[in-house]
C-alpha cells in the first residue's frame, strides 16, 4: 500500500473512511511498508483489497470468513480460500468443492479461483489480509483483525438478511460481532482435513441459497466454470 488512500472500491471507502484514519491502521501501514523492505508479502499490494473491490458493500449478500491468506508463492489473491487460475487447489478448498458436489451436485471444478462467487455478492473475507512468504500467521495481531472486525460490524449494523458462513473455531468467534436477529449465521467445522471431515454434510451451499430465495434474492451459482 502506498501512502495515498488505499485502493479500495468506492462504496467500501465511504463505509470504512473512519477506519483508515485511526491510529491502529496508520501503524499497520507503517508495519507493512517496513515488511516489504525485508520480506516478500502476499498477496501483491494491488490485490490486498481484492475481496472488497470485487464485491461492493451494496452488493454483499453472503459472507465467508477465512483467517489468513495462503503463504505459498502465487497462491493468495485477496479472496479467502481462493487461488488464481492454474494454481493447485489447497486441501481446504478441495473439501469445499467436495461438499458442494455432495450438497448441490456441482462437479469439482478444474480451477480454485472463486472470483465468480465474489462477483455474485459473496464477500470472501480473511481476518488478516497479508502474510509473509512461507510464514503462516506472520501478520496476525498487527491491526488487520481490528480492521476486518470493523468490516463485519459495519455489515451487521447497516445491512439486513446477510448469510454469514463461519467455518471453524476462529470464524465462529466472529459471530459475536453479528446481530443474529437481523442476519443468518451458519456454523460448521473448518473444511481443513485437520478437522477430520467434520465440515462434510453441513449443506451450507443449499441452505444459503434457500435463505436468499426466501428473501426474494437470486441464489448463488456455485459453479465456477
Amino acid at each position: 500500500m502506498q501512502e495515498k488512500s488505499p485502493q479500495i472500491e468506492e462504496s467500501w471507502l465511504h463505509v470504512l473512511a473512519e477506519e483508515f484514519k485511526k491510529d491502529y491502521f496508520l501503524k499497520l501501514k507503517d508495519f507493512l511498508t517496513l515488511e516489504k523492505t525485508q520480506y516478500r508479502i502476499f498477496p501483491p499490494g494491488n490485490l490486498i483489497f481484492n475481496a472488497f473491490n470485487l464485491t461492493p458493500f451494496d452488493e454483499v449478500k453472503v459472507v465467508i470468513l477465512g483467517q489468513d491468506p495462503y503463504h505459498g508463492f502465487g497462491q493468495a489473491h485477496g479472496l479467502c480460500f481462493s487461488v488464481p487460475d492454474g494454481v493447485k487447489a489447497p486441501p481446504s478448498l478441495i473439501n469445499i468443492f467436495k461438499e458442494i458436489k455432495d450438497d448441490v451436485g456441482i462437479e469439482v471444478p478444474p480451477t480454485g479461483n472463486l472470483t465468480p462467487w465474489a462477483k455474485q455478492g459473496v464477500l470472501l473475507l480473511n481476518a488478516t489480509l497479508t502474510v509473509r512468504e512461507n510464514q503462516a500467521g506472520s501478520h496476525q495481531n498487527k491491526g488487520w483483525e481490528t480492521f476486518t472486525d470493523a468490516v463485519i460490524k459495519k455489515l451487521s449494523d447497516e445491512k439486513i438478511g446477510l448469510v454469514f458462513l463461519l467455518w471453524g473455531n476462529y470464524a465462529k468467534q466472529k459471530g459475536a460481532l453479528i446481530d443474529a436477529q437481523k442476519h443468518h449465521v451458519l456454523m460448521a467445522p473448518h473444511p481443513s482435513p485437520l478437522a477430520r471431515g467434520g465440515f462434510f454434510k453441513c449443506k451450507h451451499f443449499s441452505k444459503t441459497n434457500e435463505l436468499l430465495k426466501q428473501q426474494g434474492q437470486p441464489p448463488v451459482d456455485w459453479k465456477l466454470v
